[in-house]
């Protein structure tokens, strides 16, 4: 691979995978940054930078066909309140009101199925990203206790039945019951929710059985753990080599300095791949 693009939006995750490109041997790095979410300081990290509006996705599409890329990359957030307030041309309104069923996996599918229309190869937004992606066990000094495995176990269930639905990827229990589940709003709406009602939760992220990994790919940060211990949730279970940690020392040192507990479980799927 010489030649990649990478989509830009906002968070450290864009600029962990250009890092992990140029580290790797990728040549020729560019990004494709999306305006309002994308920060200049990861913009400028490639080659070249070309800006576009998420309602202008169309074009976008027709620019980087005519690049020639050896392949795309997606990663970092877009509001998802930006589809509700969002200004989008004909074209991009058109897409959106052909979906049936709206959510992440069905409005990110179509934006990658019109990029592989026009020519663009995507892929997996877990390329390169190897370093962040923990292992099985708990990366904190404190594990799992016995009330909060008993809560994982039910999490981690509810989880792959809500993975079926393309609904949401984090699941909030406490003593068995669930308390919040995670949808368009995200994560950090959900544990909101889940703090309102009682302390003491544990947090579980996962990805579907069959994930596309060209987009959505579960992402917890120091922000997340930040939310978390407002809201009194006391511990993160998550699928080992299938979820991005961002900014994993200063999480971790969060973590341990408030009792959360961190901790990767073996979901027997496979993990997300990290090579071309």
């Amino acid at each position: 691979m010489n030649r990649l693009l990478v989509i830009a939006g906002a968070g450290e995750y864009p600029k962990m995978l250009i890092e992990g490109a140029k580290a790797f041997g990728v040549e020729h790095v560019d990004v494709m940054a999306v305006k309002g979410s994308c920060p200049r300081s990861t913009a400028w990290l490639g080659e070249n930078v070309h800006w576009f509006a998420a309602g202008e996705s169309d074009q976008a599409i027709v620019w980087a066909a005519s690049q020639g890329y050896d392949g795309a990359v997606m990663a970092g957030q877009v509001s998802p309140m930006s589809l509700f307030h969002g200004k989008f041309n004909e074209v991009v309104r058109g897409w959106l009101k052909a979906l049936a069923v709206k959510n992440a996996h069905t409005i990110f599918g179509k934006l990658v199925s019109e990029f592989e229309k026009a020519g663009v190869r995507m892929l997996p937004a877990s390329l390169f990203m190897d370093a962040a992606m923990p292992g099985v066990g708990a990366l904190t000094e404190r594990g799992l206790t016995e009330g909060e495995t008993d809560d994982m176990r039910r999490g981690m269930q509810v989880a792959a039945d809500v993975g079926r639905h393309d609904v949401g990827q984090t699941v909030l229990v406490k003593s068995g019951m669930v308390l919040a589940v995670e949808a368009f709003e995200g994560t950090n709406a959900a544990i909101k929710r889940a703090g309102k009602l009682s302390k003491g939760a544990v947090l579980c992220k996962a990805a579907r059985e069959g994930h596309d990994w060209r987009f959505d790919i579960p992402v917890v940060g120091l922000k997340t753990l930040k939310m978390m211990r407002k809201a009194g949730v006391t511990a993160l279970a998550f699928q080992a080599g299938r979820l991005i940690l961002l900014d994993r020392e200063d999480v971790i040192r969060f973590a341990n300095r408030h009792s959360i507990a961190i901790v990767g479980i073996d979901s027997c799927l496979p993990p997300a791949p990290t090579r071309p």
